[in-house]
């Protein structure tokens, strides 16, 4: 048994999406959360500036005792893959768990790949995916805009300028008819209703959010590291930039209210 937090980080507030699963398979463990504001998004930034980022996130978390860290960053887990292993704590990407899920979810072998133009770029998911199956084809399509509409609210299905972004986005997929769609940042499944209104509901998404929480209680509770509580979890959440606004947007990747439970840190006491 062990009572530290979870701590989950990613650069704005789409790993929101993965607290939310987390809550929901894991309802007694506490999570810290840090989402770093003053420099979203990371998904154009060179591979340098990442690694550096995902670095002083890390050390961030473990200034706070976690017991396991989930980068729930498509960016970081593609690009700065060197961040995570070189912790003396077991730390989840993105690329793995959901990489899993779109295997386990395809029946033709065609799966699509929306992420930020660093994730496409890097490959990483295709190397992923080849590795476990060379069978299957990859299908990416880079979604630049995608995350900040989510960070500014505007995922409705009613939303002009979203649904022509995602439909511009989306017509590579559908021309390849794949059939498993992998939301490779965690901003996007706040954006699957427009998506799935797009490519059909016969295209299965795979919420990466979902794959990284269902791969912390699997591992967890592997290493006998759960905290022993069925209910009771407390959530603490940090921006490294004024929280005017994340109240309002944290709510909806949450699906409930977070309170004032929320502390703004100085970025520059991120410098290593």
């Amino acid at each position: 048994m062990d009572i530290r937090p979870i701590g989950v980080f990613d650069s704005g507030l789409g790993g929101l999406s993965a607290v939310r699963q987390l809550k929901a398979l894991l309802p007694g463990e506490d999570i810290v959360y840090f989402g770093d504001t003053a420099r979203v998004p990371y998904g154009t930034r060179s591979p340098e500036t990442i690694e550096r980022y995902a670095r002083q996130d890390c050390r961030f978390l473990l200034d706070r005792g976690v017991k396991c860290i989930i980068a729930a960053c498509g960016t970081v887990s593609s690009v700065a893959t060197a961040a995570l292993t070189d912790l003396p704590i077991p730390a989840i990407g993105v690329v793995a768990p959901t990489g899993d899920a779109a295997l386990a979810a395809t029946h033709s072998g065609r799966i699509g790949l929306l992420g930020t133009t660093n994730t496409v770029r890097s490959g990483a998911f295709h190397r992923y995916l080849a590795q476990k199956n060379p069978d299957v084809q990859v299908f990416a399509q880079a979604c630049p805009l995608f995350v900040s509409l989510v960070e500014s609210g505007w995922i409705g299905q009613d939303n002009e300028a979203t649904v022509a972004v995602a439909r511009r986005y989306l017509r590579p997929l559908i021309e390849q008819q794949v059939d498993t769609v992998i939301l490779g940042c965690t901003h996007f499944p706040l954006l699957a209703p427009v998506i799935r209104d797009i490519l059909g509901e016969g295209v299965t998404l795979i919420d990466s959010g979902a794959a990284c929480a269902a791969r912390c209680r699997d591992l967890l509770t592997g290493m006998d590291a759960l905290n022993g509580r069925d209910v009771g979890g407390q959530c603490s959440f940090f921006v490294s930039d004024h929280p005017h606004d994340f109240e309002a947007v944290a709510s909806m990747f949450l699906g409930s209210p977070v309170g004032d439970n929320i502390q703004q840190i100085d970025p520059e006491s991120l410098v290593l």
